[in-house]
Order: structure tokens, then C-alpha cells, then sequence
């Protein structure tokens, strides 16, 4: 068993999503508690810090590398020319001043540099190594001993809050022995000790009889744990006295957070069987409405079904959601199954559903390169685009299991209990067996059936998205499928080489297109964390002009150099419109309307000078328009985005020179981009036609759309300065300026 850390999403934003993850310092508490100060450690070769000291070859110097620490040292490039030069005819003391090694300080760039690296990759390569030595100065291998002594250094924070923990329930046991023995002393004869009434001496014998199955049970974990683990069997048998008896209890003690691996495993084993059933039932399970179109769970004939398993889990005040969906996806299925079941692949996958996500621990790393049979505990913060709704935090164990030679299941299940030792959440939300059953279908292509199952507690939500959220659109299966087949195709017009040249033009290399693919799509990603009432951002509202509901979040940017540094405002504005959210996207998207809503443009026309397609419908692309005003030439990059249940318009000012040089292929990672934009979805209330009709054109249905509009501007250069109020009045008025255009063109102004 290992622990898996938390990473920041932040880092990975220039990383396609199946790229490798990265490592953390902290458990889930790292969203509150900041990031915790690094520790020294010993520098040891490659390998030997992974084995925590066992076997290797030991360097015989240290270094000491921490960015909390104060100055560093660490070993020159002349240190390694010096070794193996000395002669056996050499006296002793020759020899050991030869051989003394000198130091050298890390500067605070240099250490900066990595540490950026190593939330990236904590396992950089030996081209990644060479590279970043050549771009600090230091020897190769002192960048090699740098990472090693970070990842142990990572291991010993772990280790440490593990034994900090287990100690803690340590020291509770034996308070409760304590009480147990007082109690026990107290009910016995003081002269002959045995109990003095028959219902005690009934109780006694009972405990007995439950401490010997106790006890049987121990030794078997203890001899199947051994089995499994022979380093857990080695270091109990190394300890002595008191912490002796405390390292065997926990060698078979394996869970996390207090629960023992056979009631993880076991509660794992009756949520997968549940979400086989819950995946391939038809009625009277689930009953599709005539109305909607969308299957309805069945309540009674579930409880019916699994009544054993969920007796005692409903809590009071506490609302269910259920819903299922079934999609294509365009991609491979180990790399969907990778993607599940690495978190920082997961988080990019669904940018506008997750905020923050984290694997908090790994209890079983599952076999083959497809981890079948993987179980891990993790936490997720999930969101809409808005803040006028609360964000849903949940703690669950996911496991990846094989079912048959073509398909697999990714089942989430919360457990009991586990709450209670973690964070408490701002909304409490607990995942009853979900997840999806994957179907390779040959060509790249795969079935995916998923089930979302939510118990929540009952709170308020603004009336705006009361329908959208109640009837379990918001976080319901076809927002997870409608946004896992969108990243999915935009993977595949990533990658491929063939694409058109409708769908590519303004581009003239494979490179320049990726390059501007990527660029769009950590934009996007931005636009999304700024957006929702994550913990990220802490909202005020605002009195408007225009009676709107406008809500403002500031933050400071030092080191991000995809933004640029200083003093960043965002303002965010929901609200009902009565149009058709296709009709309001279309408008939003397209650069000939530009002129009617963007302040920018001060009415002067817009053109299209790049239109790269990423995704078979047409509203899914990314563009660079031109803009030219009276005081200046502007360029605009925008991406648009769309599937069956929200889409978005994001776009950013960026420099010309810039752009020109990622449309010919060159990285993208140092354009700092500011996004603002849009979000569009359906107001949820779904009805029938107004009319019957076998012409698409002619149908009308009754409802609107819900649009969030949010922009983003540099109050300061300097990340020192405080938000002025000015800044406020001018966000505020952007806003109210912008929506009035939008109601105004679509003749919704009252």
C-alpha cells in the first residue's frame, strides 16, 4: 500500500489530459490548509529513496534541498571529476582530503525551477534533467539528487502524518481499555474476582468468546497480510517493547483513516455487483418518461433490490439523484481507463464539472498496466459554472475491475464513516454505487453506460437553477457523458494529421495547430476554475445598475506565467433568458455579431483569420479574430464549446507577436492569457412542443436559456496593490453594458 498525494491542476493546464500525474505534499486538507513547508532530506542514488533505504548503493554525501529551508548546498560539476583519481600508494590522509567533497549553494531561482518541474513531473527523465541543468548551471547529476531527495522528502512528510494519526487512535484505545478494566474491576467481588451477578458473568463470557474470534481473525489478516507485504512482517518483527505491540496491531490494521481493508474491499465487491445491475436493468428498475425521453429510477423497486445494502445508509434531510446515460466515446479504452484512474487525467477531463480533485489514499494498486482490481479513496469538489450554486464535496473509494475480455467498470462508492475522520464538507454529498460500465467497440471507439447516484443533503439553491439542480441535470450522468465525449473528440482532432482544410484554415503546419489547440484549451480550463463558487474564489455581491444579480472575486498572481502577475478581478453575472440556448450560443460565437455585445470592438467589424474545427459539430472550434479599432489592431483568440447539456464561449485578448509565433508551432506555455466569456445551458424545464409537426423548424417548446457571463481584468501590475473600487465600477458596468447588448439584439430587454 502506498499514499498518493495531492496535486495542484493548476500546474498540468499545458498538459494534454493523459499525460503523466503529478505528485503533492498533503491529504485532502491541502484546499485549506495551504501548502505545507518541505523537510530536509538525505540524498541517496536512484532507487534507494523508493525503498525507503533497503539495498542500493549509498552516496556518501548529503544534500540538503528545500525551498523553506534557508540557503542550500549541494555538489559541484568539479566534484565528479575528482572521483576515482586517487592512487592506492596515497596516504590516508591524502586520500580522505582528495576525496572531501566541496558544496555549492542552490540559489532561489534554481530551486524555484525545479520545485515548478516537480509538480509537472516528479520523475523527470534524463533528457528533462539535461535540460534543466543546462538552463540552471548545475551538473546534471545534482539535478538527478535534487528530485530524489524531494520524492523521499514527500514520503517522510506522509510518514510522519500517518504516525501522527495512528498515535491518535492509539492513545484512544487505550483510554477506552482503560475505562473498559475500571468498569470491568468495579462489577467483580474483591475477594474471590469473578462477577457478581449472573448477567455480568453472561457479559464476561460473551466479551471472551468475541475476543477469541477476534483474535483468530488478526492472525489470519496477519498471515495473509504477510503474504502479501513481507517488508510489514520485517519491520514488526524489528520493533521492541511498546511500539512493538503497536506495529503488529497496525501490520494487519491496513485501511485508511480507521477502516480495515477486508470492509473496504468487501463494501467495493457489493458496489460493483450494484452497478452491474444498476447499468443493464430495465424497468421497473428504471422507467423511461414519455415526456422527457430520460430514464427515471424507480425508488421502490430499488430499495426492493438492495434493500440489504442500503437499509441504513439514508440520513434524515437528505434528497436522492439518480439518472443514467449511455454514449460513444472516440477513444481507446486503456487510455479511458487510465484516465479514470489518474486524478490529474480525471480533473482535465471534466474541467467544468471538477474544481479540485485529489487521490487522498492508494489502497491497492491493482495488476498490469490497466490496474485491474485498483482501489483508491479520493476527493473531489465538484461545481457548475456559476456561484450562485454551492459546490458538492465528496469523499469515495474508486476501483477499476475487469468484467470481461472487452469490458470494464469504474464503480465510486462512499462509505460510511469515512466522512467523519476528513474535513467536514461544505455541502455534504455521498456517492451511492455510481460510476461506468466501458465497452470496447473495435476502431477506437467505446461504450459507456454511466450511473450517477447521489444522496445530498437538502439545501437552498437560487431559483434560477432550482430546476436545472433539483431534477439531477446538474450533476447527473448526461452532463458526465454529454462532457466526456466533447474532451474525447477534441482529443482526436488534436492528434490527428488528416483534418480538412475547412475545418484547419489559417494554419499552415500540423504544429502550429496543436500548438493553438493547447493554448485554447488551458484558457478554457481557466475560465472554468475562475468561474464556479469553488473555495478558490470567495464572492461579494455587488449592487448593479441594471438590477442584475453581479458578484466580484479578486486574486494575486506571483508565479502562475500563464496569467499575468498582479492583481486580477473577476465579476460574474447569471441570468434567465428567453431564447433558445442554441440560438444564444450561435449569436455569441460568431464574429460577424461580435460588434453588436463586445465593448472592445466599439462597433467596428471583426474578421476571422484562423478557424481551427475540434469536434464534428460545427459550434465546437477555436478561432483568432481580428480586431481593428481606432486606437489600436487587436487580436481575440476564442474557444467555443458545445454538447447536449451546456455550452460555452471563452475568448482572451492576446498579443500579435505571440500568436504569430505558436500559429508557425512554438510553445505556447509563456503566452499569458486573461479569459473571459460565456456559459449557456438550458433553463431545465423541459415541456412538450407547442405545436405537432414533422418539420424541425416549426416545433417551439416553452422555457429559455441561463446565461453566466464573466469577465476577468488587471486592476495592478503589482501583485502588492489592493482593488480599488474604481475597478469595481468599471467591471460593473462592463457587465451590465455587455447583457443590455445581448437583450437588446435579441429583443429580450424586459
Amino acid at each position: 500500500m502506498e499514499v498518493a498525494d495531492m496535486s495542484n491542476p493548476q500546474s498540468s493546464l499545458t498538459k494534454d489530459f493523459l499525460a503523466s500525474p503529478a505528485l503533492s505534499l498533503s491529504l485532502a486538507g491541502i484546499f485549506r490548509n495551504g501548502r505545507p513547508k518541505a523537510a530536509t532530506t538525505v540524498e541517496v542514488e536512484e532507487g534507494d529513496g523508493e525503498r525507503g533505504g533497503f539495498g542500493g548503493r549509498r552516496e556518501e554525501t548529503v544534500e540538503i534541498s528545500s525551498e523553506n529551508s534557508g540557503p542550500l548546498k549541494s555538489l559541484s560539476a568539479d566534484d565528479y571529476e575528482a572521483e576515482g583519481e586517487h592512487g592506492d600508494e596515497e596516504d590516508e590522509d591524502t586520500h580522505k582530503k582528495k576525496k572531501r567533497k566541496r558544496y555549492r549553494r542552490h540559489t532561489a531561482l534554481q530551486i524555484r525551477v525545479m520545485e515548478a518541474l516537480f509538480k509537472e513531473c516528479p520523475h523527470p527523465d534524463e533528457k528533462q534533467r539535461l535540460e534543466l541543468s543546462r538552463q540552471l548551471g548545475l551538473h546534471p547529476r545534482q539535478v538527478k539528487f535534487w528530485f530524489q531527495n524531494r520524492r523521499t522528502q514527500i514520503k517522510a512528510i506522509q510518514e510522519r502524518h500517518e504516525n501522527s494519526l495512528l498515535k491518535t487512535e492509539m492513545e484512544k484505545i487505550r483510554e477506552e481499555n482503560k475505562v473498559l478494566r475500571e468498569n470491568l474491576k468495579k462489577s467483580c467481588c474483591p475477594n474471590c474476582g469473578f462477577a457478581t451477578s449472573g448477567k455480568d458473568a453472561t457479559e464476561e463470557q460473551q466479551l471472551r468468546i468475541e475476543n477469541a474470534r477476534l483474535k483468530e481473525e488478526v492472525e489470519k489478516l496477519r498471515t495473509a497480510i504477510g503474504k502479501c507485504n513481507p517488508r510489514a512482517s520485517a519491520n514488526s518483527s524489528c520493533s521492541s517493547g511498546n511500539e512493538q505491540g503497536i506495529r503488529s496491531s497496525l501490520d494487519f490494521y491496513t485501511g485508511s483513516f480507521g477502516l480495515e481493508m477486508s470492509r473496504i474491499m468487501d463494501a467495493v465487491q457489493k458496489a460493483m455487483d450494484e452497478l452491474k445491475k444498476m447499468a443493464t436493468s430495465g424497468e421497473p428498475l428504471w422507467i423511461r418518461s414519455y415526456e422527457t425521453g430520460r430514464e427515471i429510477l424507480n425508488y421502490d423497486a430499488y430499495m426492493k433490490e438492495f434493500s440489504t445494502q442500503n437499509s441504513s445508509n439514508r440520513q434524515p434531510k437528505t434528497c436522492i439523484e439518480a439518472s443514467r446515460e449511455t454514449g460513444i466515446i472516440f477513444v481507446e479504452l486503456p487510455r479511458l481507463i487510465q484516465s479514470f484512474m489518474d486524478v490529474n487525467q480525471w480533473n482535465e477531463l471534466f474541467p467544468c464539472l471538477i474544481s479540485k480533485a485529489a487521490t487522498v489514499y492508494v489502497i491497492s494498486n491493482g495488476e498490469g498496466v490497466k490496474r485491474d482490481g485498483a482501489v483508491q479513496l479520493m476527493f473531489a469538489e465538484l461545481q457548475m459554472l456559476t456561484p450562485l450554486v454551492a459546490t458538492r464535496e465528496v469523499y469515495f473509494v474508486r476501483s477499476c475491475k475487469q468484467l470481461s475480455a472487452d469490458q470494464w467498470a469504474i464503480v465510486d462508492v462512499s462509505i460510511d464513516k469515512i466522512e467523519d475522520n476528513i474535513d467536514a464538507s461544505l455541502e455534504k454529498c455521498r456517492k451511492r454505487p455510481s460510476g461506468c460500465i466501458i465497452q470496447d467497440t473495435s476502431n477506437g471507439h467505446c461504450k459507456v453506460t454511466w450511473v450517477e447516484h447521489l444522496e445530498c443533503q437538502k439545501n437552498s439553491v437560487h431559483s434560477l437553477y432550482r430546476t436545472t439542480v433539483s431534477s439531477g441535470l446538474a450533476f447527473g450522468a448526461k452532463h458526465w457523458i454529454a462532457t466526456l465525449q466533447q474532451q474525447c473528440e477534441r482529443l482526436v482532432f488534436f492528434m490527428a494529421t488528416n483534418v480538412p482544410i475547412k475545418d484547419s484554415s489559417g494554419i499552415p503546419t500540423s504544429a502550429g495547430r496543436k500548438s493553438i489547440l493547447k493554448l485554447a484549451q488551458r484558457m478554457t480550463w481557466s475560465f472554468c476554475r475562475a468561474l464556479g463558487a469553488s473555495s478558490y474564489n470567495t464572492w461579494s455581491k455587488i449592487p448593479s445598475k441594471t438590477g442584475d444579480d453581479i458578484r466580484v472575486a479578486s486574486r494575486k498572481n506571483i508565479n502562475d506565467p500563464g496569467e499575468p502577475p498582479g492583481v486580477i478581478l473577476c465579476a460574474v453575472s447569471s441570468v434567465w433568458l428567453p431564447v433558445s440556448h442554441h440560438i444564444l450560443f450561435d449569436f455569441l460565437r460568431d464574429e460577424n455579431h461580435r460588434n453588436e455585445w463586445d465593448i472592445m470592438s466599439n462597433g467596428s467589424p471583426v474578421q476571422c483569420i484562423v478557424n481551427l474545427a475540434k469536434g464534428q459539430d460545427r459550434g465546437n472550434a477555436v478561432t483568432i479574430q481580428a480586431m481593428k479599432t481606432k486606437d489600436q489592431n487587436m487580436w481575440i483568440l476564442q474557444d467555443s464549446c458545445t454538447n447536449a447539456y451546456e455550452s460555452m464561449v471563452v475568448y482572451a485578448p492576446v498579443d500579435i507577436n505571440g500568436m504569430q509565433s505558436v500559429i508557425t508551432g512554438c510553445d505556447s506555455s509563456d503566452i499569458a492569457l486573461l479569459s473571459s466569456g460565456f456559459s449557456v445551458l438550458p433553463d431545465g424545464i423541459e415541456s412538450r412542443s407547442l405545436v405537432i409537426t414533422s418539420k424541425p423548424e416549426e416545433k417551439s417548446t416553452e422555457g429559455g436559456s441561463l446565461l453566466t457571463i464573466a469577465f476577468q481584468i488587471l486592476t495592478s501590475n503589482s501583485p502588492t496593490a489592493k482593488l480599488s473600487m474604481e475597478s469595481v465600477d468599471s467591471v460593473n458596468t462592463l457587465i451590465s453594458c455587455t447583457l443590455q447588448s445581448i437583450k437588446k439584439f435579441l429583443q429580450c430587454e424586459e
